[in-house]
C-alpha cells in the first residue's frame, strides 16, 4: 500500500495563477471618500494571517498580497499614506539563523522548522520550491513597519513585556532564538530587543488600525492533533506557563485584545478608529477537511486477511466488555472490521481505556499490546490533519510489510482531532468571539468584522466575484494556499473586501473593493 493522495492533479490545470475577471473598480475616483475615518497612518496588527503568510512560508509575493497591503492600496484612494512591510529577502521563503536552516533534527533536512514555500510539481503532494532561503533572521531591518503581523504570535505574545530577570526573554530579542523565547519573524524588525509588537505598533501613532489575533491561541492545539493542554479547562490564566500547543484561556485572549484596543483608541490620539476581526472556525479549513476518515482502500481478499489478524483482538474486546473492564459501547467502537472499498483508518484515541495489561494477560506480546491499547477505527466525527496523507498507507517499519500505518499500526494521536478535542476548540473559539464582540460593541471607534461567518461561506456556497467563485477546497478551491491553513492572494483579497465592506458601512466611507480575479492562487513549480 502506498501513501494516499487527495489532490486531483487534472483539476488543478483549471486554476491559472492569474485568472481573468471583469474589473470591479470604477475609474471615477472622485466619488471615493474616507467618510468618518482617517487612513493617513494605517497600522495592521496580528499574526501570520496579517503578515501575508501562505504556502507554509513567508515570502515577498505573499507579503505584497497580504490583506493589509491590499487594504492600504485601496485606502490610498481616500487619503491613505505609505504602507511599509518587513519584506523577506526572496520569494523562496524560509529563514536562516546564523546562516543555517533551523533543523529540529540536525541530521535530517526534512525537519526544517522554517522551510521554503510549497508548490505543486505534478506529483501527488506539494513540494518545497527549488532554491535556498536567503533571509537571515539576525539581520534586523530598520522600521517602523505598518504591517505588524507576526507569524506564530498568540494574543499574549503581542503585549508580553521582557522579563526583567531574563533580558533575553523579549519576543524580539535575538538572544532568545535558541531558547525559543523569541519569535524569529519579529526579531527581524523589532525596534529593540526589549520591544513588544503592540508597543511598536502604537509608537507609530496610527490614525486607523486593524487587529486580528487569537487564531493561534487555538490553532496550534488543533494542528498538533490536540497534543496540548486546554487551559480553559485547567483554569490557568498564567500565559507564561503555557506550552506551544496549548489552548489559551479565554480571559487571557480577551485581556490582551482589550488592552490593545484601549491603547489604540485612548483619549488624545486623534480619534483613532479601527476594525477588529473575530476568529473563524479553525477546523473548517482544508488542513482538517481534506483527508477523509475512511482513507484506506481495500479489495475483499486484503480485507479478509486483515480481519483475520484482528479476530483475536475483537474477541478480547468482547470478553473485557462482559467483565465490565470496558463498556459495551467502548467495545463496539473499538471493534475492527474491514471490507472491500474505502475503510476507516485505525487511530489512537487517548480517551479510550488503556487495555494493555489485559491484552498481555491474554497472550498478546508487549509490542503488539502497546499498539492496540487505545486503538479504534476512525469515524466521520474524527478529523484527520492534512499531513496524515503522507503517512497513511506507508510502513512504520520498512522491514515489516504488516506495519501499514492506518491498518497494522494505528495513526498517531498527533494526526487526528477526536470529537472531545474539537469541542474544546469550538468552546474556546466561541468564548474568544463573544469577548471580541463585546469589546468592539463597547467602543464607538471600533467595529467588528465577522470573519467567522464570512469565511464559513467558503465551505458552503463559496464567495463569488464577477463570474468567479472561490471555495475552501484544498488546492482546487482557489481560496486557500498549499499549507491548508493560510489563504492564497485571492483569499486575502476576499478578506480585504470584507473589511472594506464593513468600513464603508460603519464609517460612512466609499472605498472600492478589489477584484479577487486579479490576484494569484496556487503555484506550480
Amino acid at each position: 500500500m502506498k501513501k494516499l493522495s487527495y489532490i486531483a492533479i487534472a483539476a488543478l490545470g483549471l486554476i491559472a495563477c492569474e485568472p481573468e475577471f471583469d474589473n470591479t473598480i470604477s475609474d471615477n475616483q472622485a466619488t471615493f471618500t474616507a467618510g468618518d475615518a482617517d487612513f493617513s497612518k494605517f497600522v495592521s496588527i496580528g499574526n501570520s494571517l496579517t503578515s501575508g503568510f501562505a504556502d507554509g512560508a513567508l515570502y515577498i509575493h505573499g507579503q505584497e498580497n497580504s490583506f493589509p497591503n491590499i487594504l492600504a492600496g485601496q485606502f490610498s484612494l481616500v487619503g491613505g499614506g505609505d504602507f511599509t512591510q518587513p519584506l523577506m529577502n526572496d520569494n523562496i521563503g524560509g529563514l536562516l539563523i546564523g546562516g543555517s536552516p533551523v533543523l529540529a533534527d540536525p541530521n535530517n533536512p526534512a525537519t526544517n522548522q522554517f522551510p521554503p514555500r510549497l508548490v505543486l510539481n505534478g506529483q501527488s503532494s506539494p513540494v518545497w520550491v527549488n532554491g535556498a532561503s536567503t533571509t537571515e533572521t539576525t539581520t534586523v531591518l530598520s522600521g517602523p513597519f505598518n504591517n505588524m503581523g507576526v507569524p506564530g504570535a498568540k494574543s499574549f505574545h503581542l503585549v508580553a513585556p521582557t522579563d526583567p530577570n531574563n533580558p533575553a526573554s523579549g519576543y524580539g530579542n535575538p538572544g532568545g532564538l535558541v531558547a525559543g523565547t523569541a519569535n524569529p519573524y519579529y526579531v527581524r524588525f523589532a525596534s529593540s530587543p526589549s520591544a513588544t509588537v503592540f508597543g511598536d505598533a502604537l509608537a507609530q501613532n496610527p490614525t486607523f488600525f486593524s487587529l486580528w489575533i487569537g487564531n493561534n491561541d487555538i490553532l496550534s492545539f488543533a494542528t498538533s492533533g490536540g497534543v496540548g493542554v486546554d487551559q480553559n479547562a485547567a483554569g490557568n490564566m498564567n500565559a507564561a506557563t503555557y506550552g506551544s500547543n496549548d489552548i489559551s484561556h479565554s480571559n487571557v485572549v480577551a485581556g490582551s485584545i482589550q488592552n490593545m484596543i484601549n491603547g489604540l483608541t485612548a483619549a488624545g490620539t486623534n480619534d483613532v478608529k479601527g476594525v477588529v476581526c473575530n476568529i473563524p472556525s479553525v477546523t473548517d479549513i482544508p488542513y482538517f477537511t481534506t483527508v477523509p476518515y475512511n482513507a484506506i482502500p481495500m479489495d475483499q481478499a486484503t480485507a479478509d486477511a486483515t480481519n483475520s489478524s484482528y479476530s483475536g483482538y475483537n474477541l478480547i474486546l468482547g470478553g473485557l466488555a462482559q467483565a465490565t473492564v470496558i463498556s459495551s459501547q467502548e467495545a463496539a467502537a473499538r471493534m475492527v472490521s474491514f471490507s472491500a472499498g474505502q475503510n476507516p483508518a485505525l487511530i489512537v484515541d487517548e480517551t479510550l481505556t488503556d487495555i494493555k495489561p489485559q491484552l498481555e494477560a491474554n497472550g498478546v506480546p508487549e509490542p503488539l499490546a502497546e499498539l492496540l491499547k487505545k486503538l479504534r477505527p476512525a469515524t466521520p466525527e474524527d478529523l484527520l490533519v492534512l499531513p496524515s496523507r503522507t503517512v497513511l498507507g506507508t510502513l512504520a517499519d520498512d522491514n515489516n510489510p504488516a506495519s501499514v500505518i492506518g491498518v497494522g499500526v494505528p495513526l498517531e494521536d498527533k494526526y487526528v482531532l477526536i470529537p472531545s478535542e474539537q469541542n474544546a476548540i469550538a468552546t474556546a473559539q466561541n468564548q474568544y468571539n463573544a469577548s471580541i464582540s463585546a469589546i468592539a460593541a463597547a467602543n464607538n471607534n471600533v467595529v467588528l468584522v465577522d470573519m467567522a461567518s464570512h469565511l464559513n461561506t467558503l465551505n458552503t456556497s463559496g464567495i463569488s466575484y464577477n463570474g468567479g467563485t472561490l471555495f475552501s477546497t484544498y488546492a482546487t478551491g482557489g481560496a486557500f494556499s498549499l499549507d491548508g491553513v493560510h489563504p492564497t492572494a485571492q483569499g486575502y483579497a476576499v478578506i480585504a473586501n470584507k473589511i472594506i465592506d464593513v468600513v464603508n458601512a460603519e464609517f460612512n466611507a466609499n472605498i472600492p473593493m478589489v477584484n479577487p480575479g486579479e490576484y494569484t492562487s496556487i503555484f506550480f513549480e
